[in-house]
């Protein structure tokens, strides 16, 4: 953890869990062969419909974090991915985060394209 990530108490600020928690998905995605720019070129991205964090340790300045990313559930148009903030073996932060899918010209919801699901069903 960096400097800008911490209050004044060298704690991480809760908000920015939320901030390592969306890299991660994103990066979830890449790793599946999506890359956010490839979406937006389709007019088509996972917008957060929920967001439930727990917070349970804190991190702190200069520690050494992972986020692990899992989807616990996959339906015609939104994804529920469970994720959990690591320091060693020790989980700090908890989200289970539903992101709906949604056509970006008309800001509406729309079914996951055949393509993604098909790829993120086998992750």
């Amino acid at each position: 953890m960096y400097y800008e990530d911490t209050d004044a108490g060298g704690v991480v600020y809760h908000a920015n869990y939320v901030c390592f928690f969306e890299r991660a998905r994103t990066e979830f995605l890449r790793q599946a062969g999506f890359s956010q720019q490839e979406l937006l070129s389709k007019s088509f991205a996972f917008v957060v419909k929920k967001l439930e964090v727990d917070y349970k340790v804190p991190a702190r300045l200069d520690d050494l974090l992972r986020v692990e990313t899992e989807i616990i559930e996959l339906k015609k148009a939104t994804i529920i991915f469970r994720q959990q903030l690591w320091r060693d073996d020790t989980c700090l932060s908890s989200a289970l985060v539903t992101v709906a899918s949604v056509d970006l010209t008309k800001m509406k919801p729309v079914a996951i394209p055949v393509e993604i699901r098909q790829v993120l069903q086998a992750v």
